[in-house]
């Protein structure tokens, strides 16, 4: 049993490249110090302003992310992935530290705006340069492996963003900027430069069926199912986390122990679950799946239970496994369908579709629960998610 589970894991990790693993180290140094967004709703409430303002302050993360996807993702089919993600890294750094220091609502969503459009840059960056580095053959697993960085990244960080918002919330944003700042160097020290000439002589495999995203049509019918996932996704870090502390009644450190385990557990099983699932279903059915968990985790959250850890606990589980499940095919997915010279507009319309949800999400999901109460709102969070599995088995049957 032993060294099944051995041969298991080791075959899950197995037919990476060498700058595949360097790619995930960098990003593991990142995500290690990802504080500011999951406690930002709770950084405002500190401050003294609504669960609104919060949402809002949210919001415009979602919008400048949005701005910076689209430039991230021109800029790295124009300039280079490997020059935009140091970009990103360096000048995102910078960012969360000056938004540390602002003391006004204004100032403070002026900058998230602006910090946000230089960090969420890095995403279709960082997209193209795993398709680079990746085989059509491991692809799913390379993305998988970046995933596995940015989770355990998450779990650490997390958890030390409790701890640190209990002494003093400030500090989550120098923290923050300086690993973002350590993640940049650490891609300029330790992964080969790779210029814009090497980035287009790329000969991977690709289907190369369509001159751009827009005129994708099954790829624009993805990206909206795809965005709507996403915005039930995104309730992770604004309306959850308020739940968990106003409904629940759980202090900052036990909210960072609990979100922690959705990366500790990913970094854990994912691998070896997507190595086991790769091959046996369609990606879109499995994203089917993926979104009808979500749903019954949402749910969940309805049902009353005295020991209010447990409850976030056994949630925040569901998600995990939901989030495992059909999540690191998405990417697969979409990036199956690009070919080395328009993957940057690619990822830039997909992640520009994550950010979106963002905005809504934060903004309607906060309103929501402000007008109607949390209850109403993960029942329609759970409707949503079933309406999107529907979706992407739509998708497949069209095929």
């Amino acid at each position: 049993m032993i060294s099944t589970t051995i041969n298991l894991y080791k075959n899950a990790y197995s037919g990476l490249t060498r700058r595949m693993w360097l790619l995930a180290v960098v990003m593991l140094i990142n995500r290690c110090g990802t504080m500011v967004l999951p406690f930002m709703t709770l950084y405002c409430n500190h401050r003294g302003y609504t669960e609104t303002q919060g949402g809002l302050a949210v919001a415009i993360y979602g919008i400048g992310s949005l701005f910076g996807a689209f430039i991230g993702g021109r800029l790295s089919d124009t300039i280079g992935f490997y020059t935009m993600q140091f970009v990103a890294l360096f000048g995102g750094g910078i960012m969360f530290i000056v938004l540390g220091q602002m003391d006004s609502y204004l100032t403070i969503c002026i900058c998230i705006f602006f910090a946000s459009m230089i960090n969420e840059s890095f995403r279709p960056a960082n997209s193209s340069a795993v398709a680079h580095y990746s085989t059509p053959q491991n692809r799913t697993q390379s993305f998988s492996l970046v995933r596995l960085a940015i989770n355990l990244g998450w779990g650490v960080g997390s958890a030390l963003a409790g701890l640190l918002a209990s002494i003093s919330y400030h500090l989550l944003f120098w923290v923050d900027g300086f690993t973002n700042i350590a993640a940049g160097i650490a891609l300029l020290i330790i992964l080969p430069k790779v210029t814009l000439t090497q980035q287009h002589k790329a000969t991977h495999e690709s289907t190369g069926k369509s001159k751009g995203p827009f005129q994708d049509k099954t790829f624009m019918i993805f990206t909206g199912f795809m965005l709507l996932f996403a915005l039930c996704f995104f309730q992770l870090f604004t309306t959850v986390p308020l739940y968990f502390k106003e409904g629940l009644k759980l202090n900052e450190s036990s909210i960072g122990i609990i979100m922690s385990v959705n990366g500790i557990l990913i970094a854990l099983f994912e691998m070896v679950i997507v190595f086991k699932l790769e091959g046996t279903k369609p990606y879109l059915k499995l994203m089917m799946y993926g979104c009808l968990l979500l749903a019954v985790s949402y749910w969940m959250l309805n049902i009353p239970l005295a020991n209010g850890f447990l409850l976030a606990t056994a949630v925040i589980l569901m998600v995990t496994f939901a989030e495992i499940i059909g999540m690191p095919f998405m990417n697969s997915y979409y990036i199956g369908r690009t070919t080395t010279e328009n993957r940057g507009s690619y990822a830039a319309i997909y992640t520009m579709a994550w950010s979106a949800a963002q905005v809504i999400g934060s903004l309607s999901g906060t309103q929501i629960a402000h007008s109607l109460g949390y209850s109403y709102l993960w029942w329609i969070l759970g409707l949503i998610c079933v309406a999107t599995a529907f979706g992407f088995n739509y998708i497949q049957n069209r095929r």
